[in-house]
């Protein structure tokens, strides 16, 4: 669970460059031209439209990459009709798509919510994967092990013969994705994490959309989460008396709190509480001194998610520090990590991504439980 912890810990902190450019033109045999698609939230990616072809392009696979990534979209009945510049694509696809890798647990509720679960037949280090319908196909051998991410089985892969795998990154640097491209395997890059704002992160599932031709199933889908994420914060809008939160704990003697600009920093925010880095730019996490920690939040009325701890006794073993804070001797320490599959994948790193609207109503209920009394906490749960 550590080594969870600490690569939820560098996709946070970490920022990586790309040295790839690619021309993004295109010579298309339609004469209608290219419409924008509705994506309100995301920063990280955009669709457009031309008659039959659909253009997705990201442009945020990792933090602060270069340059992003162009793919083009084509109906499998219409490849023969559809003229392309195939030097201006980083990959093209002949949709529906019937199988597919994917690699990050995010990627797992975008498939389940469009009704496309069975299209995934390989996944890299099944065992984080907490959804029950999902982990139920892994049992059957519908979904494959592939190893891990950074080290993919390549052959595995090309002996699956999917139409797509779907990529996840810090960097691309990955050589087994290389590998599989030279086998003509189209990889395709999300960068679902990137985002910032929770509405934006959910707004990914409209990614996946288009590679099964389902994209108003997405755009209702979305729009529900929209609807109850706002319904939720109104609920709050009228709060006048903020608690105060921490957050993070230590990790080889360093404390990482969530910057003032990140996801957790605006769920923090629409809860109506008063987050004590909130003032900060930072869009990762910000690694400080337990000494400093102590100084600015001992006094803090609740605490979240204190490394990968889930109980207080574990706690005073880890550091005995941890007992300066009142949110400690108050017993107010909610964690995102005792929500587990039944393999020990984290439920919040999987599914909170496209369930923005359950994590509010799960903060809202902590912070402000006579608001939402009858909720029954989801994701944070807490301490033992």
């Amino acid at each position: 669970m550590y080594k969870t912890f600490f690569f939820v810990l560098l996709v946070t902190l970490i920022s990586c460059k790309t040295d790839k450019k690619k021309q993004s033109h295109s010579t298309i045999s339609q004469e209608t031209p290219l419409q924008a698609g509705d994506v309100a939230y995301a920063k990280g990616f955009e669709i457009e439209k031309s008659g039959d072809l659909t253009i997705i392009k990201v442009s945020s696979p990792w933090p602060d990459a270069d340059n992003g990534f162009t793919y083009a979209l084509v109906p499998k009945n219409k490849m023969a009709s559809i003229t392309l510049d195939r030097d201006a694509y980083d990959a093209i696809v002949a949709v529906p798509v019937e199988k597919m890798v994917v690699t990050s647990t995010t990627h797992i509720p975008s498939l389940e919510a469009l009704g496309v679960a069975d299209r995934l037949v390989g996944f890299p280090n099944t065992a984080l994967i907490s959804s029950k319908e999902t982990r139920k196909r892994i049992e059957e051998g519908m979904v494959k092990e592939l190893g891990n991410n950074e080290s993919i089985n390549t052959e595995m892969v090309i002996d699956l013969s999917p139409e797509i795998v779907v990529g996840f990154g810090i960097n691309n640097q990955n050589r087994a994705y290389e590998t599989i491209k030279r086998s003509n395997i189209p990889v395709v890059y999300n960068g679902d994490w990137t985002e910032q704002s929770p509405l934006g992160k959910a707004e990914w599932i409209k990614f996946f959309a288009p590679f099964f031709e389902l994209e108003e199933k997405a755009e209702r889908l979305f729009s529900t989460i929209e609807n109850n994420y706002n319904k939720t914060k109104k609920i709050v809008e009228h709060v006048e008396q903020r608690p105060t939160v921490l957050t993070g704990g230590l990790f080889k003697d360093v404390w990482h709190v969530s910057g003032g600009n990140s996801w957790m920093a605006q769920f923090l925010n629409d809860a109506k509480t008063d987050y004590l880095w909130a003032d900060s730019d930072d869009t990762g996490g910000i690694a400080l001194s337990l000494e400093s920690v102590l100084a600015k939040a001992s006094k803090a009325d609740f605490w979240l998610n204190p490394s990968m701890l889930t109980s207080y006794n574990a706690m005073k073993e880890a550091n005995r520090h941890y007992t300066q804070f009142d949110a400690f001797k108050n017993q107010r320490i909610y964690s995102n990590t005792i929500a587990q599959g039944e393999t020990g994948g984290l439920l919040y790193y999987e599914l909170a991504p496209n369930r923005p609207d359950l994590v509010l109503k799960d903060l809202i209920h902590i912070f402000h439980p006579e608001l939402l009394p009858q909720h029954e906490l989801f994701f944070f749960k807490p301490l033992e």
